[in-house]
């Protein structure tokens, strides 16, 4: 008789939690090997994580909508096909907390959490929110939390920041006797004084917001899970990596004809279209096997240089939210390659198709922000990558061409790009040459290039 521990899987490189979406199992209930035991998110992809053995779920140690760490058991199963006496699911209570799972005697319960002299343990995620809202380590010592063991969690940390924009002051922990509850408090204001007794209140609904603070005339739209998710992702990235951009202009002219002379039978043979974001990615690989420092990244003062290249590309859902799959040793592929791998992980995203693996592991992104009509803009780095490179959209333009001649006036096809780079590793002068090596690489496209 043995118990097994289910732990969150890693998800990918930067990816440090993931929140529980659904249990497809409950305790008491037998699992086969690989068999799907619950499904999580991450602000990456959603995923199934299969049982590691053949059994009976004997506990599950966290609720549905729990952010979990990379790592952290999440359930135990009996591998003798037999469970004595399995734990109840820990449901929401009808407060904002709930207390932590309580596992069955016949298990060794969670580790206790770390502390130092008394200190609550706070994820990275906690305090690189609390960090950039200005919240200091003894106001993050006040706030109640909800998650295993009393730790705060992301939501706790949010939640109380929304309460102190609104004016709502959220209960803190009580560590005096019951008696002291009802002790009234002298709080002093200007020339009078005001007694309110001390309590432990929970979290007001957001129903009790007032109208007035956003106006009568509104509408208010909650976050889904992944743009919440998304959020998090982006400025937890500012907050880690100093942003530069450099731009560049294209003329990418020879392109745009031979895509448009080649595109119905590159279509008609492959049977795939052949789209801009392939050329892009093309020209990317040859400039980065020049410049091999954008395809790193940090790791405390340590400059990781990536040997692989892999290319992120960033893809518009139907929900409006974006995702980064990524094609795995680009450098490898030729343009039909490339074109396939851009047109299957394009399609799969947007149905909802992805596994976890499709999104890890970028070295270097490209995101097109042409698609949607804008001429350029200033992206922000995928982390831990430290460039991203933006192209805008294509336009006619008259601009002034060097002819043997003399100089004359014509109408070109150009295009703006521009990349974002970490300065902690890339220099101005490296990131403006790699973005003009790029340019260059467009613009000497050849028209006589054959498929």
């Amino acid at each position: 008789m043995s118990l097994v521990d289910l732990v969150m899987p890693k998800m990918g490189e930067s990816i440090m939690e993931a929140t529980i979406l659904k249990w497809n199992k409950q305790p008491g209930d037998s699992v086969k090997l690989d068999e799907t035991v619950l499904e999580i998110a991450t602000d990456k992809v959603d995923s199934e994580v299969p049982s590691a053995t053949a059994g009976v779920v004997e506990e599950i140690l966290y609720n549905v909508n729990d952010v979990v760490p990379i790592g952290a058991v999440i359930a135990r199963i009996r591998t003798n096909g037999t469970a004595t006496q399995p734990a109840p699911v820990v449901t929401q209570a009808a407060a904002s907390t709930h207390s932590a799972p309580q596992p069955v005697t016949q298990s060794t319960p969670p580790p206790a959490t770390p502390s130092t002299n008394g200190a609550r343990f706070y994820s990275p995620l906690v305090l690189n929110i609390a960090a950039g809202e200005g919240v200091p380590l003894s106001e993050l010592e006040s706030i109640p939390g909800t998650g295993n063991e009393g730790r705060v969690t992301k939501k706790d940390i949010l939640q109380y920041i929304a309460n102190k924009r609104v004016g709502h002051q959220p209960a803190t922990a009580v560590t005096t006797t019951p008696a002291a509850a009802t002790t009234p408090i002298e709080t002093p204001v200007e020339t009078t004084t005001v007694s309110a007794p001390a309590r432990v209140v929970s979290e007001p609904p957001a129903t009790q917001q007032p109208i007035s603070l956003y106006g009568s005339n509104v509408e208010i739209i909650e976050m889904d899970r992944m743009r919440k998710l998304i959020a998090d992702h982006m400025v937890r990235s500012v907050h880690t990596s100093p942003h530069v951009t450099s731009m560049s202009e294209a003329d990418v002219t020879h392109l745009v004809h031979w895509r448009e002379k080649v595109k119905k039978d590159f279509e008609k043979r492959e049977n795939t279209k052949l789209t801009f974001t392939p050329l892009f990615i093309e020209a990317v690989i040859r400039c980065i096997k020049k410049y091999p420092l954008i395809n790193s990244s940090l790791d405390g003062d340590k400059i990781i240089v990536k040997k692989d290249i892999n290319i992120g590309m960033a893809t518009a859902l139907p929900s409006g939210n974006l995702i980064v799959p990524v094609i795995r040793n680009a450098d490898q592929l030729n343009l039909t390659g490339l074109a396939r791998q851009v047109n299957t992980l394009a399609d799969n995203a947007r149905q909802g198709r992805l596994r976890p693996e499709d999104t890890q592991g970028g070295t270097f992104t490209l995101t097109n922000v042409g698609t949607f009509g804008s001429l350029m803009g200033t992206p922000i780095i995928n982390q831990p990558q430290v460039a991203i490179l933006a192209v805008g959209a294509i336009k006619k333009r008259p601009v002034v061409l060097e002819t043997p001649e003399g100089d004359a006036i014509v109408i070109r096809h150009m295009m703006y790009l521009s990349l974002s780079y970490d300065h902690r590793i890339v220099d101005g002068s490296l990131g403006a040459t790699f973005c003009s090596a790029v340019a260059r690489e467009l613009e000497n496209f050849q028209l006589d290039r054959q498929l």
